[in-house]
């Protein structure tokens, strides 16, 4: 343990001696910066890699280039970031820009090229230095809302081209661009017995704290009387003076008797420590009440290079005789600060609340191999799975395997073996494991051998094999059937599956294929007649749409389009 803790000492050492470039990069966007996320924003499963820059609403502004370099890689993709370029610069860093709604001149002209040579639309090419260089200034793409995207917006993020690690955007000066004269908000702090001993103001359960704003500016919390070892987690954001969004904050610093006990900094970290944010916050809760309280101890430690810990990694041991002061600071990347106080005291005494009610007869040890089987369904934990031991609600019951709730997180995959007794073979064909979340029947990739199916998973909850012989479905608003679409400037169709979800599609005019853009928030595919491949007079247009379990649906249809002026 010690090594460990000298290792993350050192990393984040190591880190805040990095002398960034402050006037190397400009603005990726013309027009004044505002955020509507900013760098290490807890979400789901991840922390935030980037900014996110407000568009005034809408999509198509102008984003540029923000230093000379070559574009190293195009990505688009119908999840995550949509449409994605990369921008290696010779200083040693590479720029990202996400959710676009096109690229411009020569490098849309080389995507789209892309799509029709790999007749895909989701496609991903790395290219090499001096194959397409750009400058700094030099227009790149239209801003847009593709992807995972809830609104228009531009994702904009850094990388170390050697680490690949993301770095904060502030700490290359993009700061100047924004104000912040606000202090963070703590809006909530929370006291945890860490152990079955522990009573904490005669309560076995975490407690929210009062607090009270002192004349200075800073705050004072409610007494806590304990014994034994007890944690601490916050519940804090930031505001800047022009976004008027809810932002991350940047530092956090939790001080045991004037001595640092735990604390972490958004400057720089790897996309292999993203999913450990659920570590970090106290996930029960957040699946509960959507509420993430940053926990500022590790009962179990982890490997996340922002936290720098004292030898008990946060962990408070309540003493006889022993009253202690508990300080936490909340900074933003300017420097305002919010400081909150917390006295405690040593006090046994017995508990009013008692501990929640275990139902489970199964006991995980995060650190090991666990197996659990029953009737025709099983379940695999490799060691590390989970950070923390704990009870597991594990039954089968009417065909259905209950993995307790989604409230214990896992970092990795686990798996889930079902023998299946009921179908037919023909029918295997089609059957997959499905998460059974309500009414709804999450799609896992599934393997079968013989009659026993396999998938693997990072989500506790319900699970069952579920039989998908139901064809995508195909719509259009209004039919093209016979109709001249001489006006229109593109055709769009409804695609969708009620089960396994759409694998594929394939758009083909005259025999040939064609590009259908994939919208995920709209279900929507879209073909723009500025490709240049409709035909004068007559067209045959083919789409052919296949599920996971390969039942597929075939639209024909025909249509009249002029290409004259």
């Amino acid at each position: 343990m010690r090594f460990y803790l000298l290792t993350l000492l050192f990393c984040s050492a190591l880190f805040a001696q990095v002398d960034y470039p402050k006037d190397y990069f400009r603005s990726p966007l013309d027009i004044p910066m505002q955020l509507s996320g900013n760098f290490g924003e807890l979400r789901p499963n991840h922390f935030h890699a980037g900014f996110d820059l407000k568009t005034l609403q809408r999509e198509g502004l102008n984003v540029y280039a923000v230093a000379d370099g070559y574009i190293s890689r195009i990505k688009i993709s119908t999840f995550g970031n949509g449409k994605t370029l990369y921008i290696t610069h010779p200083n040693g860093y590479t720029s990202v820009y996400g959710h676009l709604q096109r690229a411009t001149d020569s490098i849309e002209d080389f995507i789209k090229k892309t799509h029709y040579k790999e007749q895909s639309f989701e496609i991903e090419v790395f290219l090499k230095p001096g194959q397409m260089m750009v400058k700094k200034g030099q227009r790149i793409a239209l801003s847009g809302n593709s992807g995972a995207s809830e609104g228009p917006h531009l994702h904009f993020e850094f990388r170390d081209n050697v680490t690949e690690f993301i770095i904060n955007p502030m700490l290359f000066g993009f700061d100047k661009n924004l104000k912040d004269s606000k202090k963070p908000i703590l809006s909530s702090i929370y006291v945890y017995p860490l152990d079955d001993v522990t009573v904490v103001n005669q309560s076995k359960r975490p407690l929210m704290l009062n607090l009270k704003l002192q004349k200075d500016g800073t705050y004072l919390a409610d007494p806590v009387l304990a014994n034994g070892k007890i944690g601490f987690g916050i519940n804090a954001f930031d505001y800047d003076d022009v976004s008027f969004n809810k932002n991350g904050v940047y530092k956090v610093q939790s001080f045991y008797n004037g001595t640092p006990s735990f604390g972490y900094q958004f400057d720089t970290y790897s996309f292999d420590e993203m999913r450990y944010i659920n570590a970090l916050i106290d996930y029960p809760r957040y699946k509960t009440t959507q509420q993430r309280v940053q926990k500022l101890f590790m009962k179990t430690p982890y490997l996340l290079s922002i936290i720098k810990s004292d030898f008990n990694y946060g962990v408070l041991t309540m003493s006889p005789n022993l009253t202690s002061t508990y300080r936490i600071e909340v900074s933003d990347f300017y420097g305002n600060k919010t400081l909150v106080s917390v006295p405690i005291q040593y006090q046994l005494s017995s508990a009013i609340v008692p501990q929640e009610p275990v139902v489970s007869k199964y006991w995980v040890k995060a650190k090991k191999d666990s197996n659990f089987e029953k009737d025709n369904m099983s379940v695999f934990f490799p060691a590390g799975t989970f950070y923390n031991d704990f009870n597991l609600n594990f039954d089968v019951q009417n065909d259905t395997l209950f993995l307790d709730k989604d409230t214990t997180p896992a970092h990795s995959n686990f798996t889930i073996t079902i023998e299946d007794k009921k179908y037919t073979e023909v029918q295997r064909e089609k059957l997959y494991i499905a998460t059974i979340n309500g009414a709804k029947r999450g799609y896992n990739y599934t393997s079968r051998k013989d009659n026993v199916f396999t998938t693997k998973v990072k989500t506790l909850g319900k699970y069952a094999l579920v039989l998908d012989e139901t064809p995508p479905k195909i719509t259009i608003a209004k039919p093209i059937e016979g109709k001249w679409l001489t006006n229109q400037k593109s055709i769009q169709f409804s695609i969708s599956d009620d089960l396994s979800g759409i694998k594929s599609y394939n758009g083909y005019l005259n025999g040939k294929w064609a590009l259908f853009e994939y919208d995920n928030k709209t279900r929507k595919i879209t073909h723009n007649f500025s490709d240049g491949i409709v035909a004068e007079g007559s067209n045959d247009l083919k789409i052919i749409v296949l599920d996971n379990l390969g039942n597929s649906t075939i639209f024909e249809t025909r249509f009249f389009r002029s290409q004259k002026p």
